[in-house]
């Protein structure tokens, strides 16, 4: 069984569009960012995207991430070691693969060895501080209810795509969509944010929002999946 090991850096996201602090410094020996802690500050800021609903619903705090790096300093086997279940786990899983590549590797390095990054999200401006303990848990308790919702909506435009759906739930379905706020703004901004991915050269997460969009029933993501996500 072999341990992990915390980097000697701590990412603070201090405001709604970017990491503007970095704790510690990289112990001797480790892997180290190319081009140090200020290319690491500077490559999350700019790629980092704060999810919505957290946003919305004021959840921030320390999502810690492990992965390992092979001798590339390419990562593999990334995961959560610590989060909150939401989409806050999700994109700083994300944010934290887009640095596959960009490290400096020491000779000595274990590469059986899992590094942890502790990214902290932290919402400035947005009133969070009057959000208690028990709004808080409500939030993550609706996020998990509305992945189950999700669920069944792909579903249902999974099998439509197949013509093996059943057209009578196709009115259940659409009011579903109807009670989440799925309308055609909703379905606009994750175009955007897909493209936004796209963009920062993240294909496997875009090709995710493009997904994600077609299985909520629209086909605006169609000729972007046709031409990314062979």
């Amino acid at each position: 069984m072999y341990p992990s090991i915390i980097l000697g850096f701590i990412l603070s996201l201090a405001g709604l569009f970017g990491f503007r602090e970095v704790i510690s410094v990289n112990a001797q020996g480790q892997p180290a960012f190319k081009g140090g802690q200020k290319a690491l500050v500077s490559f999350i800021d700019n790629n980092l995207i704060y999810p919505e609903f957290s946003k919305e619903n004021c959840l921030q705090g320390t999502v810690q991430v492990s992965f390992r790096l092979n001798r590339q300093g390419k990562i593999y086997d990334s995961k959560i070691q610590k989060g909150f279940g939401t989409d806050l786990d999700l994109e700083a899983l994300r944010v934290v693969r887009l640095t596959s590549g960009k490290w400096i590797i020491p000779t000595n390095h274990d590469t059986l060895i899992s590094l942890v990054l502790p990214v902290n999200f932290s919402l400035r401006d947005f009133k969070c501080d009057q959000r208690s303990r028990d709004e808080i848990n409500a939030a993550i308790s609706a996020y998990h209810a509305r992945v189950g919702m999700n669920d069944a909506i792909f579903n249902f435009y999974d099998k439509k795509a197949l013509g093996t759906y059943d057209q009578a739930d196709e009115a259940r379905i659409q009011d579903l969509k109807a009670q989440l706020g799925y309308d055609d703004k909703f379905i606009e901004r994750l175009l955007k944010l897909a493209q936004r991915k796209l963009k920062q050269g993240d294909k496997e997460g875009a090709c995710e929002g493009f997904q994600t969009v077609r299985r909520l029933g629209s086909d605006v993501a169609a000729g972007m999946i046709a031409q990314h996500c062979k």
